[in-house]
């Protein structure tokens, strides 16, 4: 039996053996849907400027690329994509990205910065070519923007205690250790602490509303399909006893204030004061738009300028193309108008 894991940025693959699992080589990115016969794999492998495509060879690699499915991106000129390893204020070892406007460095910053949260929490930025219908780090970068692609505790790729460390503190050390990361690129020279901006989707969605209800140092967000109240959640959404876990109670535990309460965005709602776009599919049954909803009516409550748009017929994940088109564009633009370019 063969399998890959999420090691880091990359992909190792591993033979299972009858005393646990053997690593049999690395590869570089993200790769999925592995099949094998006994001396032969083929996996779908993304790499940094290279979309999915089959490649195939040796156990022990490497693996050589046998379809191009995308050939139409040969001929774009992406942003440069940089490794990134630091550390949380408490010492944890962490990783990301850092995309850069093509042609051009660090030595020619700083840049307006947007962040982008990966979802799941149990998920991850790997060092493949970041591009994708969401808030996503090429489209921003070749527009003008450095993107920032952290991966805060509660990922994959760094064993279970990194990834479990969140249960029931959604939004705390996981929070900081995305601080951590902009402080660092704002401390070398990257980016401009004057336009900065964060994005997500699911999770990362969470991450975005939270992220203005701890600081106003972000001039713009953009919480897609994002949680804002983890009781509900738990009530309504697919994950239930996940999202419970999560955010360390459901709300049937008895009279609260519970556990969920401080860690959902919209306990928080008062202290918004930056500019947030809410995008959301009308039919989401893993996150449903009621959360979306209430979002929206706490910050017209708080009269906070934000903008709200459902998509009809959406699930978690948008599907169709113009809708799609439609949330790219309608991201790059929220974040013209408050990062601007130079």
């Amino acid at each position: 039996m063969i399998a890959l894991f999420a090691d880091g940025l990359d992909t190792t693959v591993h033979a299972l053996t009858p005393t646990g699992f053997r690593e049999l080589s690395r590869l570089t990115g993200s790769a999925g849907s592995v099949t094998a016969t006994q001396d032969t794999i083929a996996a779908v492998l993304s790499t940094a400027y290279s979309p999915a495509d089959i490649h195939a060879g040796p156990q022990a690699g490497p693996l050589r690329r046998l379809t191009r499915t995308r050939p139409e991106l040969t001929a774009v000129r992406w942003g440069r994509q940089e490794r990134l390893a630091y550390r949380a204020p408490d010492g944890l070892p962490l990783d990301g990205l850092l995309l850069l406007p093509p042609g051009r460095t660090r030595v020619d910053g700083p840049f307006p910065l947007v962040t982008i949260v990966h979802g799941g929490p149990y998920d991850r930025h790997a060092d493949r070519l970041a591009l994708a219908w969401h808030p996503s780090g090429q489209w921003l970068a070749t527009a003008g923007y450095a993107v920032f692609l952290p991966n805060p505790r509660g990922g994959a790729g760094h064993g279970h205690e990194f990834a479990a460390s969140v249960t029931g503190a959604v939004g705390l050390d996981e929070w900081d250790d995305v601080v951590a990361g902009i402080d660092l690129l704002v401390g070398d020279g990257v980016a401009d602490p004057e336009r900065l901006g964060i994005a997500g989707w699911s999770h990362g969605g969470f991450m975005a509303a939270w992220a203005v209800t701890r600081t106003d140092r972000f001039q713009a967000a953009v919480v897609g399909a994002g949680i804002s109240d983890w009781g509900m959640l738990a009530a309504t959404g697919e994950g239930g006893a996940f999202e419970a876990a999560l955010a360390g109670s459901a709300g049937w535990e008895g009279v609260g204030p519970h556990p969920h309460d401080r860690l959902s965005p919209v306990s928080h709602a008062a202290r918004v004061r930056t500019p947030v776009l809410i995008m959301h599919g009308e039919e989401d049954t893993n996150v449903p738009v009621s959360q979306a909803e209430f979002l929206h009516r706490a910050l017209v409550r708080f009269d906070v300028e934000h903008e709200y748009v459902v998509y009809p017929r959406e699930n978690h994940s948008i599907r169709e193309r113009a809708h799609q088109l439609d949330v790219l564009r309608r991201t790059r633009a929220w974040f013209d108008r408050r990062l601007a370019p130079r």
